[in-house]
């Protein structure tokens, strides 16, 4: 068996910083969604993917495979924002097994009022503390890891 390529004292410097800030990062954009909005994060991205699709309105197995989501933690999460009156589940006429999941008007007006304390959350906590080259840098280097690991 070969030896292990390790990491050199570089590259364990930036994949420590880089996990300890995506994890400090997460935490932050949960406490300010669930402080502001009353959601955790992941309940923002479903009502943003849901906002961005055709009709607003995703299958179920369409969402959690675009969220990365497993199919138990999206129903989950969903049956918990159809409480809320934020998303409605339907069965898909064309199939009738798979069900759909829709934006709701009142999904809607939550995602639209939350945005902004989002957005402003974000640009404190990244885009304020980079030059417009760090950031063309960091979509460079997030886009490579990325075409690695993501088949989509």
């Amino acid at each position: 068996m070969a030896s292990p390529r390790w990491l050199d004292p570089e590259e364990q410097a930036a994949w420590r910083a880089y996990l300890l800030s995506n994890q400090l990062l997460d935490e932050a954009l949960d406490r300010q969604l669930q402080r502001d909005a009353g959601m955790p994060h992941a309940y923002y991205w479903i009502l943003v993917a849901l906002s961005e699709a055709p009709e607003r309105t995703l299958r179920m197995s369409d969402l959690a495979r675009r969220l990365r989501y497993s199919q138990s933690r999206l129903t989950h999460a969903v049956t918990s924002m159809e409480r809320r009156g934020w998303v409605t589940r339907d069965r898909c006429p064309s199939d009738g097994r798979s069900l759909l999941a829709s934006l709701t008007p009142e999904g809607m007006e939550i995602l639209v009022d939350s945005a902004p304390g989002h957005v402003e959350e974000v640009r404190s906590r990244v885009f304020d503390r980079l030059t417009p080259e760090q950031v063309t840098q960091l979509k460079e280097i997030c886009q490579a890891v990325l075409d690695g690991l993501d088949p989509l």
